[in-house]
Parts: structure tokens; sequence; C-alpha cells
């Protein structure tokens, strides 16, 4: 095992290569409160990549209501109780002296997949990730306990209406998008032990080369978020390759200039919930300072994004604006403890994060970069903050433009929706 610096657990950890990082990353931010669970995403993904015999069961991507839904079934409470086992009640976070670039969320005091593994073998074997192998009926659907909430509305000392009240709902659900998060110490890497698993230096995409893959399934076991998957008719393992012919701006029709575009799940998105991009990483393998970056800002400006699940130590590289309404130790331990400050931040954002928020899928093309140019003040509201507090918001009509890699505008949109009026002489109505 080899000593690497995890940014997200604030601390060095063991991993079983020694640390190496790509030019750029592939990264995402998913914002959980404006997803509806159309299955859109999971479609178009599935109409593009996985529609061939023996592929019947892969769903690259996957949208799983939580807290019970999950594909496979229940891949995260497994996980989690695999790490509790090993480690009885030393699984705990320590935020008290957080420091921005390294350590944003505090420290992790726990152990990792690879820790655990390597200080706790399981009986069927060494493992270098702790993991499991599921079951042919935890794959046999997507959608098991889909739109199922937790709490009882029905309780006879409930009031109408107290249920659906901010800050907790007291019954509740939310949608959990999913994709591989092409972590940047994949744990299917490291259980491969035919080294058939690789990062692309140029953007940190996680691939499997077919030629080298023999089907052991050590990379399914080894992944926490079981996004590694097997394929019989083959004897393969498969995965999402983040479309990267796509983000290599090879699409003529969406990328004319030769710029990288976002996934299809990404840009077939009907919530906008999705924001594709790449970060740079420098020469220490941390993320360059970019703050005109949209996924920089989100992510480590202003931490309202974050990751899926970074106690697991793969360092994962898609991050989430955690649902408003949902009780705070759930989110806490599927995001960590910067959920409080992301969602006061997501309740009564700012000038510019308001701005930000507006390319959330206004564009095929992946944004580098963005300017602001600031509108006049169209609005007050008062908000009431997740303590309690009233706060007043101040919207102001700017106008946020994206730009590609190349540095072209591809998007300019205002906060405010502007409103078309269609001639009457030009379109009539045919009522």
């Amino acid at each position: 095992m080899a000593d690497v610096f995890n940014w997200q657990l604030g601390r060095t950890m063991s991993y079983p290569h020694e640390e190496h990082h790509p030019k750029s990353q592939f990264a995402f931010v998913f914002n959980t409160n404006r997803c509806i669970g159309c299955q859109t995403c999971t479609m178009s993904c599935k109409s593009t990549w996985t529609f061939s015999k023996g592929q019947e069961l892969m769903w690259w991507n996957n949208v799983e209501s939580k807290p019970y839904g999950g594909y496979p079934q229940h891949w995260d409470a497994k996980i989690l109780n695999l790490l509790e086992e090993a480690n009885p009640g030393g699984q705990v976070w320590n935020n008290a002296d957080p420091e921005p670039q390294k350590a944003p969320y505090g420290t992790f005091d726990g152990w990792t997949v690879f820790e655990a593994a390597e200080r706790k073998p399981r009986p069927e074997g060494p493992q270098r990730a702790l993991g499991y192998l599921p079951t042919d009926d935890e794959w046999r659907a997507p959608n098991i306990h889909e739109d199922t909430p937790v709490g009882d509305m029905f309780q006879k000392d409930s009031q109408y209406g107290g249920s659906v009240s901010l800050p907790e709902h007291k019954v509740w659900f939310f949608y959990l998008a999913r994709i591989c998060n092409h972590c940047t110490y994949p744990a299917c890497l490291a259980s491969c032990p035919r080294n058939a698993i690789y990062k692309r230096p140029e953007d940190g995409i996680v691939l499997i080369d077919q030629e080298r893959c023999r089907g052991y399934r050590k990379c399914v076991e080894g992944c926490p978020y079981k996004k590694v998957m097997y394929r019989p008719t083959t004897g393969t393992s498969e995965k999402c390759i983040a479309c990267y012919p796509r983000v290599e701006g090879k699409d003529a029709t969406i990328s004319p200039t030769g710029a990288p575009a976002e996934t299809r799940c990404m840009s077939a998105c009907v919530g906008k919930i999705r924001l594709q991009g790449l970060v740079e990483i420098d020469e220490q393998g941390q993320w360059a300072k970019d703050p005109q970056n949209p996924l920089y800002f989100l992510i480590r400006e202003r931490q309202i994004a974050l990751p899926l699940y970074p106690q697991f130590g793969t360092e994962p590289n898609g991050f989430y604006i955690p649902p408003r309404w949902v009780r705070r130790d759930y989110l806490t331990q599927m995001f960590g403890p910067g959920v409080d400050g992301a969602i006061d931040q997501y309740a009564c954002p700012d000038r510019e994060l308001l701005a930000v928020l507006q390319l959330f899928r206004a564009n095929q093309q992946v944004i580098f970069r963005y300017e602001l140019v600031k509108g006049p003040k169209v609005a007050e509201i008062e908000v009431t903050m997740p303590n309690g507090e009233l706060k007043t918001q101040e919207i102001f009509n700017d106008t946020v433009l994206g730009f590609n890699k190349l540095g072209e505008e591809v998007v300019r949109v205002t906060v405010e929706e502007p409103t078309f009026e269609r001639p009457s002489a030009e379109h009539v109505n045919s009522i």
C-alpha cells in the first residue's frame, strides 16, 4: 500500500497504487432539489450504450429513490455496514478545524474501504478494497422501492400539512441520480488483478480495457458505488465511459469547432439538475485554483456541492447539492459534514451563486468559464432559513455568460426568465 493524499478526507490514506494524477479531471454536479425522477437520463444512456445482448441489466446511469431505493439494492447500506463492522464506532468526522484547500470538510478519522481491507481482511480472502459481490436478485431491477417515503404520515397526533414543513419534512424521500464517479482513487482499478482498468491521463475518465479483462468481477466487488457491471455474453466487466467521444469534441453536430460536449445523460436532463465539466489538476495533484470555472466555484469556492459518500476514500468526482427537506443526519452520512452550509446557501443564494445556478443544462457544450454581467434589481424576497431566521434575498436580473474550452461564448442566460409575446397576425390561434 502507498500513501496518497485525499482532500475530501483532509488527510493521507492507504491506496494500492502510487499517486498519479491526470492533467484535468472529468467532474459533475447534480442538484437533487431539482430532480423529478423522470428517468430521461437513464433511458438516454441505455439507448446509446447498453442496448445490446448481455446488457439488459446494465444501467450505467440510474435514478434511485432514497432512503430505500438502490441499484443494486441496498448497495450503500451494505458498504456502510461492512465499514462499521471493520471499525466499530470509529467512522466519524472531525470538522472542528477545516482548511479550505486541503481539508474543506475537516478530517475523516475512520477507515476507508482500502484501509479496512488492509487492516481487517474478510473471511473469504484478502481484498484490496473492502466490498462484496451483489447477488443476481439485487441486480434484477433498477427501481425497487421507487417513490417510497420514510416516516408515518398517518400518526394520530400529526396535523394537516405538518409533514411538509421545512427545514425537515416528517415524511420524505428524494431522487439520487448516479453515474460512475470517475474517482481519483478508483476502487475498481485498485481491485483489478489484471490491471485492465485505468484513468485516462488527459481527463481522468476511468475505462476498462476489454482485451485485458477476464471477468473476475473483482472490480464489481471492490467498487463501493457498484458502478461496474458484469456482462455474461462477453465474460467481461463494463462501466460508464463518460461518453468520452463527446468529451473529446468529436460530435460534429454538437461541437462544430471541436470543443468538449456534455455526456448523453447530462444533455438529456429534463429537470436541468446537471452540470458537467473538466477541472485542471496542478503539479501537486490538487484542483488548480480557477474560481471562474463553474464546477470549481460550486465545489471548492462555495462548497454547495458535496461528494457522495466521501468516507469511502475513493475521492469521487461526482458532487451533489443536498435536498433541503431531508433529515440532516441522513444527509451528513451521505455527503459529509458540509451539509448544513450547503443547504443554507441554497436556501438563500447570493447574487453570484444564483447566476451560476442558471448554467445547469444551459448548453450541450462543456462550460469552462463564466462571466457575470450585472443587471438591475428586480425583487426582494423574505426567506425563512433552515434555522428559522428570516433573511431578505435581493434578486438582480444579471446575465451569466458561459464559454467553452476554446473561449467561444456558448451560453447567455438571464436570472429573470424573459417573456416573449408572439405577434397575433403571424401566429393565429387555431382553436
